[in-house]
């Protein structure tokens, strides 16, 4: 019987089994999680011919090495990084023979934060709550790797895509975030919306998978104080008592007491998830 696994060799500072996440748990206070940068995460499941909601490995900035178990097909996307199969340089965004015993090499990224790697039949780790996600939040689905973790293969599904490669965005030099007035904009002085389109703002290294916090001018409340746990979407920007919007993500809280004067368009999270720490910020006003 073929045994279909990679074993991680290096597992990196933050690489984490991801899929298209949990969403409708969040009236039980579950975050969706799910792929930061889920085009990203898409194409290099399209790559291998795995289903668009098949486990993917995200890698934070330094990547990481498996060695396979049986030759297996990955793609390699998102950020782009150097990758190396038994040494050798192998391309990126494009699906790849790894052969039995060799190891895969995910290098640090070039530009962006999070590359993507994809493995015909995918990560087929125990699902929770429907999805193999790891949720650094809530402490579901499977821990961040460690070295020495195995990790199972499904059976692949259909052929991997014919092509030499797949063209994919680059990392915002410049991140533009479009916003839409929030619920709570009368917690804040009546030029709020101004304030925040017309500031230019930087990606703070303090960010996370929860969210991507900010460096810049603070936004002036107009009230004090907490409001009662409400609900919070993805893409909410949340402005806590130093006044420096931060911008909730994947694995953000169901429910917080800040204030919310404006939400990220959906469209453009994919950026963030991408945009390195000091990279310039601005938002842009738009009636949906």
């Amino acid at each position: 019987m073929t045994d279909r696994a990679l074993v991680v060799v290096r597992a990196g500072a933050l690489t984490t089994v991801q899929d298209r996440g949990r969403p409708g748990h969040a009236h039980l206070g579950v975050p969706r999680s799910g792929a930061l940068d889920p085009p990203a995460a898409a194409l290099v499941n399209r790559l291998v011919g795995n289903s668009p909601d098949a486990a993917v490995l995200e890698t934070t900035l330094d990547g990481c090495a498996l060695r396979a178990r049986s030759a297996v097909t990955v793609a390699v996307g998102g950020a782009p990084c150097p990758v190396r199969v038994g040494g050798r340089p192998a391309p990126w965004g494009a699906p790849v023979r790894v052969p039995s015993g060799e190891v895969l090499e995910v290098g640090a990224a070039v530009a962006g934060v999070r590359s993507y790697l994809a493995v015909a039949g995918g990560v087929a780790v125990e699902p929770v709550l429907g999805s193999r996600a790891t949720d650094l939040l809530s402490g579901l689905g499977p821990p961040p790797l460690a070295d020495g973790t195995v990790l199972p293969l499904g059976p692949p599904t259909a052929a991997p895509a014919r092509l030499d490669g797949a063209p994919q965005p680059a990392p915002p030099a410049e991140l533009v975030l479009r916003v839409m007035p929030g619920p709570r904009e009368d917690w804040f002085t009546p030029q709020v919306l101004r304030d925040l389109v017309t500031r230019t703002y930087r990606v703070s290294p303090a960010g996370n998978r929860i969210g991507l916090r900010t460096e810049g001018l603070p936004l002036e409340r107009a009230r004090m104080g907490e409001l009662p746990s409400e609900a919070m979407v993805l893409g909410a920007i949340q402005v806590p008592p130093d006044g420096l919007p931060l911008i909730f993500l994947a694995d953000h809280p169901t429910t917080g007491g800040y204030p919310v004067p404006a939400v990220v368009h959906p469209a453009d999270l994919p950026g963030a998830a991408q945009a390195r720490p000091g990279t310039p910020l601005r938002f842009v006003l738009v009636r949906r």
